[in-house]
């Protein structure tokens, strides 16, 4: 169960929002989280700061240096007595089977896998002999401290999420939220921990090592002592953000924020359809009547939804949309879902621009001081709705997030968020994206801007025609359903 109401407000967190609630009444302030070592900053303020509970979801948690030093913030929360849960998707923990299972052996921490394989080696029969329930994944993303503070959006927990790869970077969105909305937050976890889906890890997994969770604690204090990781250390102990946070002087936008999720069902194929995600936000946010901004990493519209997008465009709302582009995207067969479709969105007025692998913007807001990688590819999940409500959250715009995985996120009634999107579109996207046009023949061409100029490519810049023939040949096939 969710901290009570009374042990939350007693708890350092809770004395520190308290008088901020006061002031902003059934109002929640929200931060968003758009640097990379700032999210991955606030993470570990939020376990250092916890004094009763920690509630952690996510769908992707890696074994390298931020996955560890965070692993380790918990098992450290834990020993001051904080009780710690730990809610993991179980497609991509391979590897993590003796530290979950360690972290799980402490009084103070439970661990439970969402979906859980029963074959664990090699996983793929575990797809073979259960294909339906292992195709539905658990996308959320949440981390909650005493009941009184969350982060949720689109970051998973791994190095290309928080700016330290040395590979492709993750150019992604989060906020940081205080007020009512963390009740909702704290409940919709609660709902998923106690779902069919998740199992109790000592339930799936052998008896830990009992010398594991040393080991565990020994693996970060070595990861803290390299360079690379201490001159990412101190860049977050000279962050702004993080002085801002520690004063409880950061800037937050003051809002009525809802949250939407999808019912744990959706993990067996039992939830009712009115209970899915999409058609929350459909009944919350109604059709747009201006203007829609979107930015999804993954953009494949069912035939339902490009006949609203056309019909919305013909009455003269202005829709604009962000993706990848082939050469930054990190799934070639999602891409070949949403090119099918560009042609017919061009047609009906929506403007499409595609990320660069090599955008100048993203890369840098990914990286304090040297740390960071060759390139990135776009994960942030966000809309805007006539320049005055937005959403953040996990939730891509595919059939995969619709139909089979369950997601979550926040509508949030902010124009000054909202606007900021907006701004977005305006001032950063056009010099950090291809903007994919229809010639008057019907063929698609892309534009880059650089320094002042425009740039025509007439195939998909950044690709060779091996890459480009695979996701014509994709393009082709039925399988939006598994995208």
């Amino acid at each position: 169960m969710a901290l009570s109401e009374v042990d939350a407000a007693a708890t350092a967190l809770g004395r520190a929002v308290t008088p901020m609630l006061a002031e902003h009444p059934g109002k929640t302030g929200i931060h968003p989280l758009l640097e990379a070592h700032e999210a991955f900053a606030a993470r570990m303020l939020l376990a250092t700061a916890a004094e009763r509970t920690l509630d952690v979801q996510y769908y992707i948690w890696h074994g390298d240096m931020t996955g560890t030093l965070l692993f380790e913030s918990l098992h450290a929360a834990a020993g001051r007595g904080v009780r710690v849960r730990l809610l993991l998707d179980d497609n991509n923990t391979s590897g993590l089977d003796d530290t979950l299972a360690a972290l799980d052996s402490h009084p103070n921490i439970e661990v439970r896998l969402f979906n859980p394989f029963r074959i664990r080696k090699p996983r793929v029969l575990g797809y073979l002999a259960d294909f339906s329930r292992m195709n539905r994944r658990m996308h959320n993303k949440s981390f909650t401290a005493d009941n009184r503070a969350t982060i949720i959006g689109g970051r998973n927990v791994g190095d290309e999420y928080f700016g330290v790869s040395k590979g492709t970077l993750f150019a992604d969105l989060d906020v940081m939220a205080v007020g009512p909305v963390v009740g909702e937050v704290s409940a919709d976890f609660d709902r998923y921990w106690t779902s069919a889906s998740a199992r109790p890890v000592d339930r799936v997994l052998p008896p830990a090592d009992s010398r594991r969770l040393e080991a565990l604690a020994s693996a970060a204090s070595l990861i803290e002592g390299r360079p690379a990781a201490r001159a990412y250390m101190n860049a977050l102990r000279r962050s702004g953000f993080v002085q801002d946070l520690l004063r409880c002087n950061l800037d937050l936008e003051w809002a009525a924020t809802r949250m939407v999720s999808d019912d744990p069902g959706k993990g067996l194929g039992r939830a009712a359809p009115e209970k899915f995600l999409t058609r929350q936000l459909a009944d919350i946010i109604g059709e747009p009547a201006a203007s829609l901004d979107l930015i999804s990493p993954y953009f494949v519209l069912r035939d339902a939804v490009v006949r609203a997008f056309t019909s919305w465009a013909a009455r003269g709302v202005k829709i604009r949309v962000l993706t990848n582009s082939l050469e930054a995207t990190d799934v070639a067969l999602v891409h070949a879902g949403y090119a099918k479709k560009r042609r017919r969105l061009l047609r009906a007025g929506v403007t499409l621009y595609e990320m660069q692998r090599l955008s100048p913007y993203f890369v840098k807001i990914r990286r304090p001081g040297r740390m960071g990688g060759s390139g990135a590819s776009l994960h942030a999940k966000t809309f805007s709705v006539d320049r005055s409500r937005a959403f953040i959250g996990s939730f891509n715009f595919d059939p995969r997030s619709a139909a089979l995985n369950t997601e979550s996120g926040f509508i949030i009634e902010s124009p000054s968020l909202a606007q900021r999107v907006d701004a977005v579109f305006n001032d950063v996207i056009p010099d950090n994206a291809y903007e994919v046009r229809l010639s008057d023949a019907g063929k698609l061409y892309w534009l880059e801007r650089r320094s002042g100029e425009e740039i025509r490519h007439d195939t998909e810049p950044g690709t060779g025609i091996g890459k480009r023939a695979a996701v014509a040949v994709l393009s082709a096939l039925p399988i939006e359903w598994l995208l």
